[in-house]
């Protein structure tokens, strides 16, 4: 019997692959990946600068011990270049593998702003494990670090670059930080809660072209101010990879596109994690992906199972003033804010006055299963 395929071997590639085992697949497994094959957390990148760890400390296990435990073959350094549907093969260099099942499991890219200057193409993104090991090294002689992007992502290394001990610039268009995620007065909350850490915030406005100067760097933002850095990090977000699924004529909207099952546009076909849009909901964190291996192992195991999502609020990483929000499915609605010294919690009710989401900072965090109570009522 030809075996189970799954294409990329970060943290959906492997949760799969171990909750496969967990549920008795006896059958051929085989993992195929780009890079080293190294297992580690990716949540954990943005963390890691301040608890002086480099990739070696990041990794938990190597591809040949990830191989052992799961008695699985898998290819590292081998990017795959071709994927057949109706001939049920994937190409990597010069092999042509058959699969019975195939599972894409390849995540996200960091989104590539159009900058401009000489500078422009030394400017950083931290998307995996060799990302982090590049910028660790470069940080090590940096005192100064611009990110672009206030959002999640640039609000944890923020966090985790003022936790070093550097001083941290934060630019970027939107009114306040983590705005996708965050009303208002919990955005301005967790500016103030930064700033006194030493953040220094660049909002509303842009960057302009990126300019070697000296050992650094230097830009003049859209309103005017002039910025310097030693080291310019990019955290603007991610997006689905889906090159290869288009390539395969698999349907891609917001990432590829599944059903509750995960399956894909074509027989035999899954997807799972951050390339994934299921049901038309691309959701890039750490539950929905726990959720969906289970169900999906649970379905090559030969019981089709649909993934169902838990509550999932999302904590976010920035340790000098704690976050957990759980984003409303709507825009509709209202929220409904309590500020504190110690903290925010906020309420959002939607048009049936119906309580769909929540935040909470600071010290309120405590309160996380309070919110999550009221939710089930």
């Amino acid at each position: 019997m030809n075996p189970i395929c799954i294409i990329g071997t970060g943290l959906a590639g492997y949760t799969l692959a171990k909750e496969l085992r967990r549920q008795k697949y006896s059958g051929s497994l085989v993992l195929i990946t780009a890079d080293e094959g190294r297992y580690y957390s990716k949540p954990l990148l943005s963390t890691a600068l301040a608890q002086n760890k480099d990739t070696t400390a990041l990794t938990l296990a190597t591809a040949e011990q990830m191989a052992s435990e799961l008695q699985a073959e898998i290819k590292t350094g081998s990017p795959v270049t071709a994927i057949e549907p109706q001939q049920h093969t994937v190409t990597f260099g010069s092999t042509c593998l058959t699969y019975d099942k195939l599972v894409l499991a390849i995540g996200s890219t960091p989104i590539r702003l159009p900058l401009t200057g000489d500078g422009a193409q030394e400017v950083l993104s931290v998307n995996n494990l060799d990302d982090y090991g590049h910028f660790r090294q470069l940080v090590q002689q940096s005192r100064r670090v611009a990110i672009i992007g206030p959002g999640l992502i640039g609000c944890e290394f923020a966090n985790d670059l003022l936790q070093s001990g550097r001083e941290v610039l934060i630019i970027g268009p939107d009114r306040w930080p983590i705005s996708s995620l965050l009303p208002e007065q919990a955005g301005r909350a967790v500016q103030q809660a930064l700033a006194s850490h030493g953040a220094v915030w660049h909002l509303e406005t842009v960057n302009g072209p990126i300019e070697k100067s000296g050992t650094g760097y230097r830009t003049v933002l859209k309103n005017g101010v002039t910025v310097t850095a030693d080291l310019i990090l990019s955290a603007v977000g991610v997006r689905p990879v889906t090159a290869l699924a288009q390539q395969a004529g698999l349907q891609v909207e917001r990432g590829i596109v599944t059903d509750g099952y995960l399956r894909t546009s074509a027989a035999d076909i899954f997807a799972l994690g951050d390339c994934a849009a299921v049901n038309g909901r691309n959701l890039p964190f750490v539950a929905p992906l726990m959720a969906g291996a289970k169900a999906l192992a649970t379905t090559l195991c030969g019981q089709e199972t649909a993934v169902t999502y838990p509550v999932m609020p999302i904590a976010i990483k920035t340790t000098l003033y704690p976050i957990i929000t759980l984003p409303p499915g709507t825009t509709e609605g209202h929220w409904e804010i309590e500020p504190s010294d110690s903290g925010v919690t906020g309420r959002h009710f939607n048009a049936q006055a119906i309580l769909d989401g929540f935040v909470l900072t600071g010290q309120a965090t405590t309160q996380k299963s309070v919110l999550i109570k009221e939710l089930n009522q």
